[in-house]
């Protein structure tokens, strides 16, 4: 679908709609190969060639984002009170339609997905694509055997009901911890599960989404681009 120039390049994080006009009245952008001085003029992002400076403009959709998300921040687009996901983005992977897909409570850390793409949060967060979500959740108390078989039975809990889930335990860095595989994302699920069995979660990271797994390489607050195949992994394999 044709696009002014314009909107392209503000799109692709090369400046806002009046830095652009200016790049492009300069004489410094190109399109297939031919130097254009009209903002306004059409282009077809997907078939046409778009240089700045000689440099080509890499033409993507959409963004999808993986964070590591850090405990404090709001999995929200903005906030007058506090900081948000969106807030910690640097600004070349930054665009104006972005939000978090799947939101974690403010002192839940891990995987979180940044996207423009609403179509894909809505199949991914869709309890019937079966994307499977896992956490890693320190608690007041030792999981029991009790507590894993009322999970996988489904737990009602404030007169709601959640599906049934997966908790199991293993040793990281000597101490316990608790893994929790969960299909929904209702309000503090995991978090009220546990208060359903009468325990309580002292801290909450998400470890996987689907087939993608947080990278680890990433510090608290970072963030990158998803590849082709992060994104595909999502879909393809619960995360055990």
């Amino acid at each position: 679908m044709p696009e002014r120039l314009d909107k392209f390049l503000s799109s692709q994080n090369l400046g806002s709609r009046k830095d652009v006009t200016l790049l492009v009245r300069s004489g410094r952008v190109q399109v297939n190969g031919e130097t254009v001085r009209d903002a306004a003029q059409k282009i077809e992002p997907e078939a046409d060639s778009v240089t700045v400076d000689g440099t080509e403009v890499a033409y993507r959709k959409h963004l999808y984002l993986m964070m590591n998300k850090p405990a404090g921040v709001l999995s929200a687009t903005e906030d007058s009170r506090a900081q948000t996901v969106l807030d910690l983005l640097p600004p070349e992977l930054y665009r104006r339609g972005l939000f978090p897909a799947g939101r974690l409570d403010k002192d839940t850390t891990g995987l979180l997905i940044i996207t423009d793409d609403g179509d894909f949060a809505h199949k991914m967060l869709a309890p019937k694509s079966h994307v499977y979500k896992l956490y890693e959740a320190e608690t007041l108390r030792p999981v029991t055997e009790e507590d894993a078989e009322a999970f996988a039975a489904g737990i009602t809990q404030g007169g709601q009901t959640f599906a049934p889930a997966r908790l199991w335990t293993k040793m990281r860095q000597g101490r316990e911890v608790a893994l929790v595989e969960i299909r929904e994302g209702k309000f503090h699920q995991v978090k009220r599960m546990f208060q359903a069995v009468g325990n309580q979660v002292v801290s909450l990271k998400r470890l996987k989404i689907g087939g993608l797994s947080l990278d680890e390489t990433l510090p608290a607050g970072g963030a990158r681009l998803l590849t082709e195949e992060e994104i595909g992994s999502i879909f393809m394999a619960n995360c055990t």
